[in-house]
């Protein structure tokens, strides 16, 4: 492998291991925050639900910026605007706290946008592998800020600030690796604003967006209520917590193995349909039996929430058929798909606030895992969105 290649190939690794720490790092540091600053149990939520709500509104972003400056040079601004939210958001005061944030959310909208592109435009023969690798890195990145930040406060004797700051190592790191991309001219892909209004009339788009959309809801509203769901039932908080560590851990393995296979596949409809399945059972063993084996649960409920986000990603890189076609697609999916996910977690909480229990909020979980079902069927056929 060229010194070339290997930059590449380094620089897209290490920017799939920055899409989610910056997100999933707050959580452990949450009480800390809170009490630090003053804010309510609302205000602490909102840190979040800010980030996950950039992630919506600003992946339109990326088609405007990859037009004008192409899609490495845009992944490149993605990871130095990270760096530059992240050591914001750790400036004294609540301001600056959630304009951090939703600076880092923007950034990570942007990159999510992009690198589906990238792997169509770096590795366009071997997009199953190459999506393998980003999304399982996506995910160890979720996993790693999530296990480290606590341990990584202790060992350097900093409080949350400091510790948060770290994530834009990784970040500033990514950007150094991926700078030779970044000073390439940018390729010339044709008519981009021609591409982007094709893929807005296509109705795969609008299929695969929903299953985007909804296989997002799924997930969220699990990883904002399973901890409370296992501690209602009569789980110790320590190991309600390992349970939800459990579940990204066994999204890895999905992750790792499920695109490889399905992107050599002209339809990806049996393993959507196996990935709801999955996903379905995951729920039903939560709500019908959370105090028994539910570390069964868990991998089971992983197994399909990491098969259904890597082939959500997957079937975007497939469905369009050039790198400007697939950021287009890429930026109706994620946008649309990600305002959609903010909104599953606040509704289920309204479920159990309204119902006194988990039964009807699992149930409406489950009627958006049908949802799931139809849509990503529709998406997963083989019909390019030109």
């Amino acid at each position: 492998m060229s010194p070339r290649s290997v930059l590449l190939l380094g620089g897209f690794v290490l920017a799939s291991l920055n899409l989610r720490p910056a997100l999933a790092g707050v959580s452990p540091l949450l009480d800390e925050i809170m009490t630090d600053l003053g804010l309510t149990p609302a205000g602490g939520g909102a840190i979040t639900t800010v980030m996950v709500v950039c992630l919506g509104v600003f992946g339109g972003l990326t088609p405007v910026l990859a037009r004008h400056t192409g899609l490495d040079r845009t992944l490149m601004a993605g990871l130095l605007l990270l760096a530059v939210g992240v050591l914001v958001r750790t400036v004294d005061g609540v301001p600056a706290l959630y304009l951090g944030s939703a600076l880092a959310g923007t950034a990570i909208a942007i990159m999510n946008v992009a690198m589906p592109g990238v792997v169509k435009q770096h590795f366009p023969h071997q997009v199953g592998a190459y999506t393998s690798v980003y999304v399982t890195g996506l995910v160890a990145g979720a996993a790693a800020a999530s296990a480290l930040m606590i341990p990584l406060e202790r060992l350097t004797g900093h409080g949350w600030r400091g510790v948060s700051a770290l994530v834009a190592v990784p970040a500033v790191a990514a950007a150094l690796l991926w700078l030779p991309q970044a000073l390439r001219r940018p390729a010339r892909t044709g008519d981009r604003p021609r591409h982007f209004a094709a893929i807005l009339r296509s109705p795969v788009t609008w299929w695969v967006t929903v299953f985007m959309g909804v296989q997002s809801l799924t997930f969220y509203i699990m990883l904002a209520w399973l901890p409370t769901i296992f501690q209602e039932a009569g789980l110790p908080a320590d190991q309600s917590g390992y349970l939800l560590s459990l579940t990204n851990l066994a999204q890895i393995a999905a992750t790792l193995a499920v695109p490889v296979h399905a992107g050599r596949r002209a339809s990806q409809v049996p393993h959507v349909t196996v990935a709801t399945v999955l996903t379905i059972a995951g729920y039903l063993g939560v709500l019908l039996a959370p105090a028994t084996l539910p570390w069964l649960w868990m991998i089971v409920l992983g197994l399909g929430q990491g098969a259904a986000i890597a082939l959500a990603l997957l079937i975007i890189t497939l469905r369009a058929p050039d790198p400007s076609s697939v950021t287009a697609l890429s930026a109706v999916a994620q946008s649309c798909g990600y305002v959609l996910a903010a909104a599953g977690p606040l509704l289920i909480g309204l479920l159990r606030q309204t119902s006194g229990g988990w039964t009807t909020p699992l149930l409406a979980g489950l009627a958006f895992c049908l949802v799931q079902a139809v849509a990503g069927i529709f998406a997963a056929r083989p019909h390019p969105a030109r």
